[in-house]
């Protein structure tokens, strides 16, 4: 029976974040994942300032990418047409970009590879069974594989967890939501030849029939975009959001943004998008299975944002399990839990709270208010919404140091290295 340390189920970043620090950390990873890579992946491709600290400590630059697209500005619509706009700080590195999941993952997966990771693309986990001593995995196409820990980053409907019947939340929904449809549903459509409006800044529509979700168009090089809506579930039917589609794009403020020229380059995708991360089981087997990004639900629940969280998530396990030793995967399962609770549950607690308040256009106008009252709170709640600070901030004075606000973004560029700085709207290759 083949064997390893850890097999790492989903290839996608937090699989890939695991991967890559449990290889570093000297430990045999298979890396498995029923897609084969590149492949493309349902997402609004923005990366946070989070999001691209976590890719600067993991050794990728994405800024190689053909699609990078750095974000310098970022523009809020309120549902009564006012607008506000979020500058980010100039020249002092990434704080917010855009980046297609296609090209992103595929590069995750091949920096993995090089970390000395072994993959095998397109090949799923079929069954799991936890032992005492070791985990057992069916993998398709390679048989039945050993190991002392599994980490499961396999997405919101995790095939590992349910292979080890732990699918279960903690706590049932306070609305009566069924979890394993998400807490909010997002749609989404490649645009080309959008306007300068569009290409050149960030732009978040909080339209009144969508709060507190959102509309959204996040600019890519060549005269392209993502352009798509968030809502929360529940909120319309499916077949009512699919109608909503055409007539959100029809507004003319929506338009005056995409411009005359702008085409959709295929058909809209839609996506669940889980963010109850309080609420579902991270371990199972004893300690042997942890789960990391969408199949920990730890999407933000106020931006829907996952890729931060899914690589930081997906690090954390790495770091309780090289920690924990092979033989005590207790100690490994509640170092997970600790560090999920210390370095983001405080955090979720704040998104909840604005996504509440959100929900009306009149905390709409407040807050719009508030983040615009001068230049200093302009330029700060751009780089908080980007994650570029704790949502707690107050609450976590014991993380301050590492989160300044005077601080310098992600990819820092040396003399002769000015790619992560270009603005909106250049090449971005």
């Amino acid at each position: 029976m083949p064997s390893a340390d850890v097999v790492v189920v989903g290839a996608g970043p937090a699989g890939v974040a695991a991967s890559v620090e449990l290889a570093r950390a000297g430990r045999r990873v298979l890396l498995v994942d029923k897609a084969r890579f590149p492949r493309d992946k349902c997402c609004g491709d923005g990366l946070t300032a989070g999001a691209l600290r976590q890719l600067e400590a993991l050794g990728l630059e994405p800024f190689s990418l053909p699609s990078w697209q750095p974000v310098d500005d970022v523009v809020l619509h309120g549902p009564a047409g006012h607008q506000l706009s979020l500058p980010l700080p100039r020249g002092r590195g990434a704080f917010a970009a855009v980046v297609t999941r296609l090209e992103l993952d595929a590069a995750l997966v091949d920096l993995a590879r090089s970390a000395g990771v072994e993959v095998a693309d397109g090949h799923p986990c079929t069954g799991a069974q936890a032992g005492a001593d070791r985990i057992t995995l069916e993998i398709g196409g390679v048989g039945p594989v050993a190991a002392r820990y599994a980490i499961g980053a396999d997405g919101m409907w995790s095939p590992l967890r349910k292979y080890l019947g732990a699918t279960r939340q903690t706590r049932p929904d306070p609305r009566g939501r069924p979890g394993r449809l998400g807490e909010w549903h997002a749609f989404r459509q490649y645009f080309r030849g959008v306007g300068p409006a569009a290409t050149g800044a960030l732009h978040v529509w909080f339209e009144g029939d969508l709060l507190p979700g959102y509309l959204w168009s996040f600019p890519l090089p060549g005269g392209r975009a993502n352009v798509g809506f968030g809502i929360e579930r529940g909120r319309l039917p499916t077949r009512a959001m699919k109608a909503l589609w055409p007539e959100l794009l029809a507004r003319p403020h929506v338009r005056a943004v995409l411009g005359p020229e702008a085409a959709p380059e295929a058909p809209h995708r839609a996506w669940p998008i889980p963010s109850r991360l309080h609420d579902v089981p991270l371990v199972a087997g004893g300690g042997r299975a942890l789960f990391v990004g969408d199949a920990a639900a730890a999407c933000d629940p106020l931006t829907g944002e996952g890729i931060a969280q899914a690589l930081l998530t997906g690090s954390l396990a790495a770091r309780a399990v090289t920690g924990a030793g092979p033989f005590d995967p207790g100690v490994a399962a509640e170092h997970y839990r600790r560090s999920v609770q210390r370095e983001l549950l405080a955090d979720m607690a704040v998104s909840r709270a604005m996504a509440v308040a959100l929900r009306h256009r009149k905390g709409v106008r407040v807050g719009l208010r508030v983040a615009g009252a001068s230049a200093w709170s302009r330029r700060h709640f751009a780089r908080w919404l980007f994650e570029d600070y704790p949502r707690a901030i107050l609450a976590t004075p014991t993380r301050w140091r590492e989160h300044s606000l005077v601080g310098d973004g992600a990819f820092l560029p040396g003399p002769a290295d000015s790619g992560p700085t270009s603005h909106a709207g250049g090449s971005g290759s």
